[in-house]
């Protein structure tokens, strides 16, 4: 088991929970009773760790190495599912994945970015950073779902989009922009969850929907906490205070009207119990699909534009109009 910093009191009781059965299985004693004590002290502890953790914790549960990624949720998820590849323009993005599944016989276009479960993984994925084609790529997944009738689901865990100069030269701008104009539009339902990261316009290329939900332990943002301390205080050690600033995580971005729902968590993270984890996102995309289906394509269009339009708050200070020739 991965420990992060503020997990270190659980650390200790794991280590004694682990000592304490090892010697109980060496010298066959019964350990039973204390075993069950350091158990319940486990779960006590975890319980309050985890009741009121900050927005840099959520940050760093969000990237947690073991949390499930979007293939692990596509296979716990869906019973049949065949992948699809390239943008048939330029390449086959391996940062985003999708393609053709099924949810208890409910047949969905799912994609999402990959981060990669392992070091050479995520550099094969590119930590999940996609280029203009895996955007590509996933519009044309849309457009196909759109063409047959199937909802589409996507799946966002980024730490944005790949900012290297091959990028921006092949349209990452302009292709992250077209997704936006060509989602607000699609007649088919959309629903997108946020599973780890969120991050700028890399996670929103894929994020607009009918429905948009957010894991408990996940965060939505214009820019990361260390990209926004470098930037306002020229170092990294700030990054606590951003994210607490940016007000990044579910509770912020449902407060605020720019989702429609938090989904629970396991107690001590998704990665704690990633198949009940999978099972609890299962049940809310169900019942989100059969909800939007319920409507007709118009509605749901128009519904969708209304819901981006009311975003934001602003305040008009006067009406009054100024004529500077009377002073004159």
């Amino acid at each position: 088991m991965v420990f992060l910093e503020f997990e270190k009191p659980l650390e200790v009781l794991y280590e004694q929970l682990e000592k304490l059965q090892q010697v109980g299985n060496e010298g066959e004693i019964d350990v039973t009773e204390m075993t069950k004590m350091l158990e319940n002290k486990i779960k006590a502890k975890r319980k309050e760790i985890y009741s009121n953790l900050s927005g840099w914790q959520k940050v760093q549960l969000s990237r947690h190495p073991e949390r499930p990624y979007t293939l692990y949720y596509i296979k716990q998820m869906c019973r049949k599912f065949v992948e699809l590849h390239g943008d048939r323009y330029y390449s086959d993005d391996k940062a985003i994945v999708g393609g053709i599944g099924t949810l208890d016989g409910q047949t969905v276009v799912i994609l999402g970015q990959q981060k990669g479960v392992n070091t050479k993984m995520r550099q094969y994925r590119n930590f999940g950073m996609a280029n203009p084609e895996g955007y590509r790529k996933a519009l044309r997944l849309m457009k196909l779902a759109e063409r047959f009738g199937f909802p589409v689901v996507t799946l966002i865990d980024t730490p944005g989009a790949y900012p290297g100069l091959e990028a921006e030269e092949r349209g990452q701008a302009e292709a992250i922009a077209r997704n936006l104009f060509e989602m607000a539009q699609l007649t088919v339902p959309i629903i997108c969850v946020v599973i780890g990261e969120g991050a700028s316009g890399g996670a929103i290329g894929i994020g607009l929907g009918d429905k948009v939900f957010m894991l408990e332990n996940t965060w939505y943002s214009v820019i990361s906490p260390e990209s926004c301390s470098s930037i306002l205080w020229r170092s990294w050690d700030y990054k606590e205070q951003a994210a607490e600033a940016l007000k990044l995580t579910a509770e912020h971005m449902f407060n605020f009207g720019l989702i429609d729902g938090i989904i629970k968590e396991p107690m001590g993270g998704a990665h704690s119990n990633p198949e009940e984890m999978a099972k609890i996102l299962k049940r809310h995309i169900k019942k989100a699909v059969a909800e939007l289906s319920e409507m007709s394509a118009e509605e749901r269009i128009n519904a969708r534009i209304e819901k981006y339009s009311n975003m934001g708050v602003y305040e008009q200070m006067g009406t009054e109009i100024v004529n500077d020739n009377n002073d004159k």
